[in-house]
């Protein structure tokens, strides 16, 4: 049912609730919106429920099996009769039976397929945590990018007004005699070269509020927007890259997937194995007759007079198969020793994966350090250069390059800024924390 469900709201073009964009989204009403339209977790889900099916039918396989069945032959010249001789002529028999048989020894095949398809499911289980990490991850860096453009369009926004300032103020001097026409058109080409500048921001704003629309699998994208929160740039414990990777190890779904399988390729030996051993099962049955040409006993009288009862026992014993046998307990034992070395590297790219991102922590908490040290001092600069060229004491070309580097400064204390509430954040969620802002 849940299957359909799922296949119903997909064809629906996954609609079944509607995005309110009237107002901006929060990081976490983005992460939840991705959760249930996320076209990805929409097949591993499937994906698990197929498993559940696996499950099911492995489950309740030790059960008998019963069937019936019901036959209508119609013989013509010679055949065989009611009283079990042959005769000529034209006849009819009717057949009614119904049996069932069941499994009492496979060498535990069947208990070890259950257990395997119970292990089946749960890392299929942990394969849809991990993509629901993965989608969170993405979430969270899309709209960190989002925000950090946010912040270098207001940065040129500002620069817009001071430049628009100092171009009325250099018009005011020229028409006193006190500036130059160079000077004015010098300072109008800034301007000009700051509209520029906003007008790539903007577009690199649209650019990432499309890349998170599409993250979320949002048609109406172009109403899209998100709150910009107060960004918190609290001292962040990082920790030790061995100590994450220890916590990480208990609580990655990606290690508890591969160390389910590596359990199941057990369960795989164990039934390769039981292939070794006989197989146990017993059957039984009951069925009657109805012959056309059988004196004159009816219908029912006959199906009565004819009924039979039949119980068996069934005994195999494997005695040579070619090797096959040997060779399946052989691929299994393999599949089980690649599943190890699957396992451990896993682990090893997630020790790799947390190295770089404490590093990337570390590096960016040292350059947002600095970088703002730098916007403080190149504002200091500024703020003094202008002082001078208002009252003539520096000319427009150190007016400008004070300026552009103002420009820089604020880009890049705005872009470490980001960098390390991300990258701080993501060694948080390593640890089992949540991706917050």
């Amino acid at each position: 049912m849940k299957a359909l469900i799922i296949a119903l709201a997909l064809y629906a073009g996954a609609d079944t609730t509607r995005a309110d964009l009237s107002r901006p989204w929060t990081l976490a009403q983005c992460t939840a919106w991705a959760m249930e339209h996320n076209l990805t977790l929409a097949q591993q889900e499937l994906s698990v429920e197929r498993q559940e099916v696996e499950q099911n039918t492995a489950r309740w396989a030790w059960l008998p099996q019963a069937s019936g069945q019901a036959g209508e032959n119609f013989n013509f010249g010679r055949g065989l009769g009611g009283n079990n001789t042959y005769e000529s002529g034209n006849s009819s028999t009717t057949s009614f039976s119904v049996g069932a048989s069941m499994n009492l020894f496979d060498g535990g095949a069947t208990y070890n397929q259950s257990k395997l398809s119970s292990l089946n499911l749960d890392a299929a289980l942990q394969d849809l945590e991990k993509a629901r990490d993965d989608i969170r991850v993405n979430v969270a860096q899309a709209y960190v990018q989002i925000l950090y453009n946010y912040e270098i369009l207001d940065v040129a926004r500002e620069q817009i007004k001071i430049d628009s300032l100092q171009v009325e103020r250099l018009e005011q001097l020229f028409l006193n005699g006190r500036s130059s026409a160079a000077e004015v058109s010098q300072q109008k080409a800034s301007l000009a070269q700051s509209h520029v500048t906003l007008t790539q921001a903007q577009n690199n704003l649209r650019a990432s509020l499309l890349d998170l629309a599409q993250l979320l699998e949002l048609e109406d994208w172009e109403q899209f927007s998100v709150v910009r929160p107060e960004v918190r740039m609290e001292s962040v414990v990082i920790g030790n890259p061995d100590d994450i990777y220890l916590d990480a190890l208990g609580i990655r779904p990606a290690i508890r997937a591969e160390e389910i399988r590596l359990e199941g390729t057990g369960r795989s030996v164990a039934i390769a194995r039981s292939r070794y051993f006989p197989t146990l099962s017993i059957s039984g049955g009951a069925g009657t007759n109805y012959y056309s040409n059988f004196g004159s006993t009816g219908f029912w009288g006959q199906l009565r007079n004819n009924f039979s009862e039949y119980v068996g026992v069934s005994l195999s014993i494997p005695i040579f198969s070619k090797f096959a046998i040997r060779n399946q307990v052989r691929t299994a034992k393999l599949n089980q020793l690649n599943q190890e070395v699957q396992l451990r590297r896993v682990k090893q790219n997630l020790y790799k994966e947390i190295q770089q991102a404490w590093n990337a922590a570390v590096a960016a908490r040292a350059k947002w350090e600095a970088s703002q040290a730098a916007a403080a001092s190149a504002q200091d600069s500024f703020t003094l250069v202008q002082a001078r060229y208002e009252n003539g004491k520096a000319n427009i070309t150190e007016f400008n390059e004070s300026r552009n580097q103002l420009l820089k400064t604020r880009s890049d204390a705005v872009q470490a800024t980001y960098e390390y509430l991300f990258q701080s954040r993501l060694v948080n969620f390593y640890r089992g924390g949540e991706l917050t802002l």
